[in-house]
């Protein structure tokens, strides 16, 4: 149990690691959360400041969702993994390292942890997230389309239970931590995704 405990602390203390902070303090000498959007995520990252640094953000937030969940599935089992991978992407969300002050929309940490849980329907849910972002150029709907499709692709690879309750409360978290972008969606002013200033929000 102690182990099984240290496992699901380690996942939201690795989690919280706000790698697009970090990487733009090192790179760029300037600080993330006044660029752009604002928020430390790869999406405001890559739009800030292009590929170069985008794509490191997006593959290390993913790394520090699958590690934990990875970890807690081979030494704890399913539902340690689950516990793991939702205190991880709670980390990236309210990263105690910034004083638990707003972190990032959990989208590539989640994506992280449903490649250690359920590889299969993740893979898949990848090819949903580029389709619909090439088709409609917004990040904040491919990420929310690929949220809704990865329980109900748990349920069709019969993944267990632990694993599709955890994506559908992580798909509902994810909803909600874009309401404004639905909101913008809604009404036709959501950006697309282009890099530089011009695109603001995330």
């Amino acid at each position: 149990m102690l182990e099984d405990a240290l496992i699901v602390v380690g996942g939201y203390l690795i989690g919280s690691i706000p790698f697009g902070v970090v990487l733009v303090k090192v790179f760029r000498g300037e600080d993330i959360r006044r660029q752009g959007s604002g928020n430390i995520g790869a999406s405001n990252v890559w739009r800030t400041y292009g590929r170069g640094l985008g794509v490191p953000v997006a593959l290390l937030d993913v790394a520090k969702g699958f590690v934990p969940a990875l970890v807690g599935v081979l030494l704890g089992g399913e539902l340690v993994g689950v516990l793991a991978g939702a205190t991880a992407m709670l980390g990236h969300a309210r990263p105690v390292w910034l004083g638990f002050r707003k972190g990032g929309k959990m989208v590539a940490t989640g994506g992280g942890v449903a490649l250690a849980l359920a590889p299969l329907p993740a893979v898949v849910c990848v090819i949903v997230w580029v389709a619909t972002f090439f088709l409609f150029r917004y990040a904040s709907l491919a990420s929310l389309v690929t949220a809704a499709a990865l329980p109900l692709l748990c349920i069709a690879f019969g993944e267990p239970w632990e694993t599709v309750l955890f994506t559908a409360v992580a798909g509902a978290a994810v909803f909600f931590l874009h309401r404004h972008n639905i909101a913008r969606l809604l009404r036709g002013t959501e950006p697309r995704f282009t890099r530089g200033a011009g695109a603001t929000r995330a």
